[in-house]
């Protein structure tokens, strides 16, 4: 996986990362044209951006958890960085979760943005038992090998408090127009109030952008001038990839 350093000051590391993760339709610059490194940098929040190129295939192929895994999060944690977000939109939201399920404790914090969290009959079959809180994960050999049938009864530990303190905070972002509203609001039931935001519109920038910028206003992330760090002026020119980035689909 390609990725593209954007750091909080030009002094010196953060010892704070986020890693961006992209939907399958975006390009991982946009995250900078649609403002979300300005966003942190607007509150001098001393937290490192990382723009990850990865695209769709790897979900395709199965290996987007090793080369997250081997591409970016084991380097960086090797130059220093002691605490690292992923931050997901769409199937990229998808990614960070089963990234967590699959390699736990990795990281210090998720934050999804209009995840995609499976099929919907999965997300029916939780709806009619009353929601994440009261569903009981089939017993037995599941029915087929997709991994939402594994990624629910994970997601279902944050409704209780002793299970929930040992994950990773998870904070929740959608659009109640979202193609996907339905499965995130199953999540969100099961999530603490002050980590679920929403908005109005749908599946797209605009909402994303402001989804954001009220998340970046709670999340737990260091200032600049608490670590004694100086600011960086905001920058709207297009990072330069090594590489090109893959469009295939969302």
């Amino acid at each position: 996986m390609n990725t593209h350093l954007k750091p909080a000051s030009d002094h010196s590391r953060s010892d704070t990362l986020l890693v961006f993760l992209p939907g399958a339709f975006l390009k991982p610059e946009e995250f900078e044209r649609e403002g979300f490194v300005s966003a942190v940098r607007e509150r001098d929040l001393a937290a490192d951006a990382l723009l990850v190129d990865a695209d769709v295939s790897y979900y395709y192929d199965q290996s987007f958890v090793e080369r997250l895994h081997d591409d970016v999060l084991q380097p960086q944690r090797a130059l220093g960085y002691k605490t690292i977000w992923l931050v997901g939109i769409s199937i990229g939201g998808f990614g960070a979760l089963i990234h967590e399920l699959a390699r736990p404790g990795l990281v210090d914090g998720i934050v999804t943005l209009a995840p995609y969290l499976g099929r919907r009959p999965v997300g029916a079959e939780i709806h009619k038992a009353g929601g994440l809180r009261a569903w009981k994960a089939p017993e037995g050999p599941p029915p087929d090998e997709e991994v939402d049938r594994k990624l629910w009864p994970w997601l279902q530990q944050y409704a209780d408090d002793k299970t929930a303190r040992h994950l990773p905070p998870l904070y929740l972002g959608f659009g109640l127009a979202d193609r996907f509203a339905a499965n995130h609001q199953l999540l969100a039931d099961a999530l603490p109030a002050g980590r679920v935001f929403t908005t109005e519109g749908g599946h797209d920038w605009p909402q994303w952008s402001r989804l954001w910028r009220k998340m970046l206003d709670v999340l737990p992330l260091p200032t600049l001038a608490a670590t004694g760090r100086k600011s960086t002026p905001s920058r709207t020119a297009a990072p330069a990839f090594r590489a090109t980035p893959v469009a295939i689909a969302a």
